[in-house]
């Protein structure tokens, strides 16, 4: 008889879960949904803020991503007729705030110095204890640091570093850097042994929150924008009139942008007559600031506004501070990577070329990086089916050593200089 497992991915932005049966770790399905906690803010920062100060807010927000994840765990069994008996074991990977907030456990000791977690290891509770109606177990990933997490931990693993670690022979000797462009831009750089990590408040942006037309990576969503002469070129997802624009459309609409003179390095949008092409009409004004019109019909007005650029600036400053941090840290220098591996939830597409012009990568790290949807999920479902009782993702927490960036002086001198877009 199958033996069926949910994965889980506990995004602060989004939440993805998975049925796959463990026997051959082939996923049958998935879904995907918002995570309900966004109306107590967008970010962890607020969200933590929130539920420090009110234990009612904490157990709300608990409750909240509980049926939610319910909710999508019953969709997973409808969609492929396996009961919640059929289940045998749950996995869930998150930061971890969310971990905590999941749990039902206080936050303050991640709120405030030295912010660190209750626990560093993996835990295992009964889905009943999450308000289920089943015994299930079920397994929260470890946290090694306050803002490194059980998502950071289950991307790496997904990459097959887990199953390095039970066998030395085969552990990576050459620097590799993992990156996950979340609201938490959470790091890892390692060249075998340790793995140093840290995590940056990069927020939403690169989700497709906080933006003026924002919005996650699901239909209708504006997934990509290029520019061929005068004429703006947009990709959809599920190919579907557009009503928002995503992280991955963000990104490249601030990519060609700058290609073509119309952002300057400083971020500034040029004025409509500062522009010599018909690009220049689609500058319009949008409540006192300047705007680029991404896509207009009778029913939409879908923009790129200069608080929208300054939002990009201040994701990409914020994550290529980390990064540098991390290399002064654990003196591996980004010119010598051999591998870049990159996930997030900002679309189905991610060009490297984009991340070279905002400024997050160098030239070097175009040819060796590689986009990995869905990393921490993969990695989630990848420990299920591997079938050691979560014993290689222990050993893999283990080797964390989490640097943190807060009141670092180092870490603020680096994102101050990293403001600015490159120059063309």
């Amino acid at each position: 008889m199958p033996n069926y497992a949910l994965a889980i991915d506990l995004g602060t932005t989004t939440l993805a879960a998975s049925l796959i049966d463990t026997d051959n770790g082939k996923r049958l399905t998935m879904t995907g949904a918002l995570n309900p906690q966004r109306c107590f803010g967008s970010d962890v920062v607020t969200r933590l803020d929130a539920a420090v100060n009110s234990e009612d807010t904490l157990r709300d927000m608990s409750a909240l991503v509980r049926a939610e994840l319910r909710r999508l765990a019953h969709c997973l069994c409808v969609q492929t007729g396996i009961p919640w008996a059929g289940i045998k074991q749950v996995a869930i990977a998150g930061n971890p705030a969310m971990q905590h907030i999941l749990l039902g456990l206080g936050v303050r000791s991640l709120a405030f110095p030295p912010f660190r977690p209750l626990f560093t290891c993996g835990t295992q509770v009964s889905a009943a204890e999450l308000g289920w109606e089943v015994e299930t177990p079920v397994y929260i990933f470890p946290m090694p640091g306050g803002f490194v997490g059980g998502d950071t931990v289950a991307f790496l693993y997904g990459q097959g570093i887990g199953e390095q670690i039970l066998h030395p022979s085969s552990l990576i000797l050459h620097p590799s850097l993992f990156l996950d462009m979340g609201t938490n831009g959470e790091m890892a750089l390692t060249d075998g042994e340790v793995i140093w990590a840290t995590s940056v408040a990069a927020g939403p942006a690169f989700e497709g929150g906080n933006l003026t037309c924002g919005m996650a990576a699901l239909g209708g969503a504006i997934s990509s924008v290029s520019l061929e002469g005068d004429r703006v070129k947009l990709a959809v997802i599920n190919d579907i009139p557009p009503v928002g624009v995503c992280g991955s459309g963000a990104i490249e609409a601030v990519s060609e942008l700058l290609r073509n003179g119309i952002i300057e390095p400083g971020g500034r949008l040029r004025a409509s007559n500062e522009i010599p092409s018909n690009l220049g009409n689609r500058i319009v004004d949008h409540r006192g600031e300047a705007a680029f019109v991404l896509y207009r019909d009778a029913q939409q007005l879908l923009l790129l506004t200069q608080g929208d650029i300054r939002q990009v600036q201040l994701a990409k400053a914020a994550i290529r501070a980390g990064m540098e941090v991390l290399a002064e840290h654990s003196r591996i220098r980004l010119q010598s990577l051999r591998d870049v591996l990159l996930t997030g939830s900002f679309g189905a597409v991610l060009q490297q070329e984009w991340l070279k012009t905002i400024g997050i990568f160098d030239q070097g790290m175009i040819h060796i990086s590689r986009f990995t949807p869905e990393g921490a999920l993969a990695g989630v479902e990848r420990a299920l089916a591997t079938g050691d009782d979560f014993e290689s993702v222990e050993r893999l927490g283990e080797r964390f050593r989490v640097v943190p960036l807060s009141g670092t002086p180092l870490f603020e001198t680096l994102f101050i200089s990293n403001i600015d877009f490159p120059h063309p």
